[in-house]
């Protein structure tokens, strides 16, 4: 048996015609090109190659096995793409599914590093207001999904089938129109006193905001503005304009588009955690390369802002 290795080193040689250029091809100094080639003659029990000053050149022994070299490493080629193919991550299908927020800050640094490592993989992305994407994951209907809760809130059910991996914890902030008296300051913000200031409500009929929306109430805040579904974009827009102060996602506080200001509040016990969901039972090598990067991605994200993974 020749040693595909060396076979592919003297099919080089005869492509390149001497064996320093074949070495340069290969990544070889040319003295170790050379002891392969020995040893592929002292394999053959031929010659295979006659050098000169010029290079070198196949003897009718090394053209024989170049020819079936060539075979050789075309079909082993095709062997390990028919492998990878089997792992998932040649060919098939990643089917995603995210939140807007995570969506637009978070998931496309992950997809394009995917991309460049698998680009065979076909991908698709589809919105799902959480927790809506967990049960798409228990359906089947996506591989993966990030979703997010709160803290304080009530716990969610998850499927038995799905598990939910944390990869970012942040902090709740207060936003508020530029030049805002209490959007001035760095030092954490207590939350009496957001009394009386008028508040844009982030859906408080929503399951994940109920508890949220509980606590500001209990501070003080007066209700001045209500959005049922929390639309962030919309809310910090808002919030630009004057209409009133709202609480809301670092993350989303850090990259709204309308100018807003931005202050932490007390003790950071308003959270919100992303997850990635995923079919515990049935991963597969795509999904579980795609969470790795995800876990890359968030995790760089979570060290910009100063929180944990």
């Amino acid at each position: 048996m020749y040693d595909p290795t060396r076979l592919a080193a003297l099919v080089a040689v005869a492509e390149a015609g001497s064996i320093t250029r074949a070495a340069d091809r290969l990544g070889y100094t040319p003295p170790a090109l050379s002891q392969q080639l020995a040893k592929l003659e002292r394999e053959a029990g031929t010659a295979l190659l006659v050098r000169h000053h010029r290079g070198a050149r196949l003897t009718e022994a090394g053209e024989v096995l170049v020819a079936h070299a060539r075979r050789v490493l075309d079909e082993l080629e095709r062997a390990r793409h028919e492998l990878a193919r089997l792992t998932g991550l040649t060919g098939g299908a990643l089917r995603l599914g995210t939140f807007p927020t995570a969506g637009v800050h978070l998931l496309p640094p992950a997809l394009s590093a995917f991309r460049r490592a698998h680009p065979d993989v076909r991908l698709s992305v589809a919105d799902y207001d959480p927790p809506s994407g967990v049960a798409a994951v228990a359906a089947g209907e996506v591989d993966l999904a990030l979703t997010h809760t709160y803290h304080p809130a009530e716990p969610v059910p998850v499927p038995a089938a799905v598990r939910l991996e944390p990869v970012l914890v942040e902090e709740l902030v207060l936003v508020t129109a530029p030049g805002h008296a209490l959007g001035s300051a760095s030092s954490r913000l207590p939350l009496a006193e957001l009394a009386g200031q008028p508040l844009i409500s982030m859906a408080p009929h929503h399951p994940a905001r109920r508890e949220i929306e509980a606590l500001l109430a209990e501070a003080g805040a007066t209700p001045a503005l209500l959005v049922p579904t929390p639309g962030y974009a919309v809310v910090c827009a808002l919030v630009s304009a004057g209409l009133g102060v709202a609480v809301v996602p670092e993350m989303v506080a850090r990259t709204a588009t309308a100018p807003v200001g931005v202050r932490p509040l007390e003790d950071g016990r308003l959270r919100r955690t992303i997850s990635v969901a995923y079919r515990a039972e049935e991963t597969s090598p795509a999904a579980d390369a795609f969470r790795a990067l995800l876990r890359g991605a968030f995790g760089r994200a979570a060290q910009a802002s100063g929180h944990r993974p």
